[in-house]
């Protein structure tokens, strides 16, 4: 609750102009034994003491019972998140001539917050124009990729410098000795023959499915039907949307093979942003529209089919029901969730499920947009992985058993590292989305 403190002259400096501590930050405050009544309670209980009840052990029983109960749980954290932010009372208790001068800092942090604004519309816009200069290189990963085109001698000799670079990083990570290193050291860059060339598979096969699979939140929307489809995956690109509206478009390029499953050759979702930044100076996420895919017969691969047998109490005959009911899918991110109506934010469960949805949706786009689409090649590797598991960690996700584990392994060997590669690995959920 919100505390009135009146003004108190004898509360500020010798010139009566010095703030006291804000009151609406707690102070510090050292509690003593004279400062503490609490009831004398026995360390031990005797034969003779048992059943009879303790100063405030019916309440205390009552309290806890509380505190057990999801409900009353939740209305205290509700209670407790409306105070936040709420006036102390400190502010307005301060003297009309200061009071006077917050007014006018307000005024300069209007201000600060157009010429925030304004920056972030400046960086959107050169982020438009940087993306026209990464196009040449995406265009060029895309033939090597589907076979459009052989590497030429100054890409191998760039990607030979960053193989190298990252044996280097390996065999330190592993503490080889020089012997070990030479032992186990590749050649990088080695052409292939003409017949080598002639009997391997054309580019890099499913390359954009490995590279999905091996993010670690995406690899759990993917299931064994969605790779089917997703195999004849040829290119993800970012563009913008026109007519001046702020975000971004995710287009999804398919090859000849996925129309087994759709009609469509591309699927596209476009993420908008509000029109005007939020208040920290970021563009916010406003609603996120998908390409409406043109299934074919049969071939949805976001529904399935159950199938039922019915029995006829009068007449004892069997029929077979089948219904078709939503399934898990890859494909279901182009059918965006749509955020809270009025209804839903009458219903606090509802609101805050779609909230949540919401942000992953946004979260995986975001995503696929700063991460996947520019270090595709490091998501088919699994070297991505990697730098995404190192900033996931969190050492409060652990307890003292974690520290045991490592002297062990300290004894016994290296802890196991989870797995690298084509395969993805140990999967979680994304962190926590950033909207710009």
């Amino acid at each position: 609750m919100a505390q009135n403190i009146p003004t108190d002259p004898s509360r500020l400096g010798p010139g009566g102009d010095v703030a006291p501590t804000p009151q609406n930050t707690p102070a510090v405050h050292t509690l003593t034994g004279s400062m503490i009544s609490r009831p004398q309670i026995p360390a031990t209980l005797g034969e003779e003491d048992e059943g009879v009840e303790t100063i405030g052990s019916r309440d205390a029983q009552g309290l806890g019972a509380l505190a057990g109960n999801p409900a009353f749980a939740s209305l205290v954290q509700n209670r407790l998140s409306g105070l936040i932010g709420r006036s102390s009372g400190y502010v307005e208790s301060l003297p009309p001539a200061i009071q006077y001068r917050l007014t006018a800092l307000k005024g300069v942090q209007r201000d600060h917050s157009a010429l925030e604004a304004e920056f972030q519309k400046e960086i959107f816009e050169l982020e438009k124009r940087f993306a026209e200069k990464y196009r040449p290189l995406y265009e060029r990963r895309r033939a090597i990729i589907e076979g459009a085109d052989e590497p030429k001698e100054e890409e191998i000799e760039k990607g030979v410098k960053v193989e190298e670079e990252e044996d280097e990083d390996d065999f330190e990570d592993e503490d080889e000795d020089e012997e070990d290193e030479g032992a186990h050291k590749k050649q990088h860059g080695v052409k292939p023959t003409a017949e080598e060339l002639a009997a391997a598979p054309k580019g890099i096969p499913e390359f954009w499915l490995t590279a999905l699979k091996n993010h670690l939140g995406l690899s759990e929307l993917i299931t064994e039907r969605d790779e089917e489809a997703l195999k004849h995956l040829v290119d993800i690109r970012v563009t913008y949307p026109e007519g001046g509206k702020s975000g971004f478009t995710l287009v999804f390029e398919f090859g000849a093979g996925a129309q087994e499953f759709f009609e469509n050759k591309n699927l596209e979702k476009t993420y908008y942003y509000q029109d005007e930044v939020g208040y920290e100076g970021d563009f916010v996420y406003s609603h996120a529209e998908g390409t409406q895919i043109q299934w074919k017969e049969g071939k949805d691969l976001t529904v399935k089919i159950e199938t039922k047998k019915q029995r006829n109490k009068n007449t004892n005959q069997t029929r077979i029901v089948k219904k078709v009911v939503p399934t898990e899918s890859f494909f279901t991110f182009f059918n965006p969730p749509k955020p809270p109506s009025a209804d839903d934010d009458d219903d606090a469960s509802i609101a805050s499920d779609l909230e949540e949805k919401l942000e992953l949706d946004y979260q995986i786009g975001e995503d696929l947009k700063e991460r996947v689409v520019p270090r595709a090649i490091d998501f088919f590797t699994g070297k991505a992985l990697r730098f995404g598991q190192e900033a996931d960690f969190d050492s409060e996700d652990y307890d003292d058993e974690f520290d045991d584990e490592d002297d062990d392994d300290e004894e016994g060997g290296r802890a196991p590292v989870p797995p690298m590669g084509n395969t993805p690995g140990s999967h979680q959920e994304p962190s926590e989305c950033k909207q710009q």
